[in-house]
């Protein structure tokens, strides 16, 4: 049948609607303690494309609540191929939506990246700990060459590096240490579950678990802390030493919980029960906080915990 000239301008028309290549990016809601990096690190990508792909420079901030979209790994070249040389200023966030109530959580303390030049022994040292301390907490083999990229943990209060003020590289390294930063997430009723296995209040586990991960696995901070409750491997190996009576799974996203709450109990019972200063010592350090009080950005977190506890049962 012969078509007539009205429908062939509509086919015509609805055709040039149609984008010629339909996006393959999904929308993805910001979760506590997610940033462009570890958004980035989970799709294999560099934070300088996925930020490319959204818009952003890479060393935006984004916050919980708010919405960006994970592209395709050919998106995002794509974009990194058009975006040019130097971003602007950032922005706070990634958009306009409403944060969540940890949206204000402060960043993990001590996280740096290594920088060409540095070695394991000079960030010891400007650190005033010794070597092997340094490696232990971080995962990290002393007798092996320090790859730059490498995020590690420096102690609360640390003199930055003499190469802090130099760009961090793009490409990072997570050290090759328990626990394994592991896909999979957890419910607010697993770490009740496992909270009450251990003495520990699971209103307060949960909203540390919140607070660290938005309860995701697979996530990796800027200090080299891992998992649901972003525990550090020098605090892992701890754990399992001195509080755990069976072997932890590094990538066990339940395990990576029970060490965290071991962690917390022992907190509470070093703090007299006091939550606020458990919660306190698991972001700060206890032994900072007994020496030191609280940090502002410590405060900030305690009381982004302390509200979160309503949510999850206490």
């Amino acid at each position: 049948m012969k078509r007539s000239p009205r429908i062939l301008l509509l086919s015509a028309t609805a055709a040039l609607a149609v984008p010629a290549t339909a996006s393959a990016a999904v929308p993805h809601t910001i979760a506590p303690g997610e940033t462009l990096w570890s958004l980035a690190a989970a799709q294999n990508m560099t934070t300088r494309a996925f930020a490319a792909a959204n818009g952003l420079p890479e060393d935006a901030r984004v916050i919980a609540g708010s919405t960006l979209k994970i592209p395709t790994v050919a998106e995002a070249a794509g974009a990194l191929a058009q975006a040019p040389a130097a971003a602007p200023a950032t922005s706070t966030s990634a958009s306009a939506a409403p944060a969540s109530s940890a949206a204000g959580a402060p960043p993990a303390q001590g996280g740096y990246t290594v920088r060409p030049g540095d070695t394991l022994s000079g960030l010891a040292a400007s650190s005033r700990i010794p070597l092997a301390q340094f490696a232990q907490m971080n995962g990290l083999d002393p007798s092996r060459p320090l790859l730059t990229g490498t995020v590690v943990k420096l102690p609360t209060g640390a003199p930055a590096p003499a190469n802090a003020a130099a760009p961090a590289p793009a490409t990072r390294v997570v050290p090759a240490a328990a626990p394994a930063a592991a896909p999979g997430r957890v419910t607010a009723d697993q770490i009740h579950q496992t909270a009450a296995q251990h003495g520990v209040p699971g209103s307060l586990a949960a909203a540390i678990g919140w607070q660290e991960s938005g309860f995701n696995n697979a996530m990796v901070s800027s200090a080299n802390a891992r998992g649901v409750m972003q525990v550090m491997p020098g605090t892992w190996d701890w754990v399992q030493q001195n509080l755990s009576k069976s072997r932890l799974d590094p990538a066990s996203p339940q395990d990576n919980v029970r060490a965290g709450v071991l962690y917390l109990g022992s907190l509470l019972k070093g703090s007299g029960g006091d939550p606020a200063t458990a919660a306190a010592g698991y972001y700060q350090g206890p032994a900072s906080v007994a020496r030191i009080g609280m940090l502002p950005e410590t405060r900030r977190y305690v009381d982004n915990v302390m509200a979160l506890r309503s949510r999850f049962g206490g």
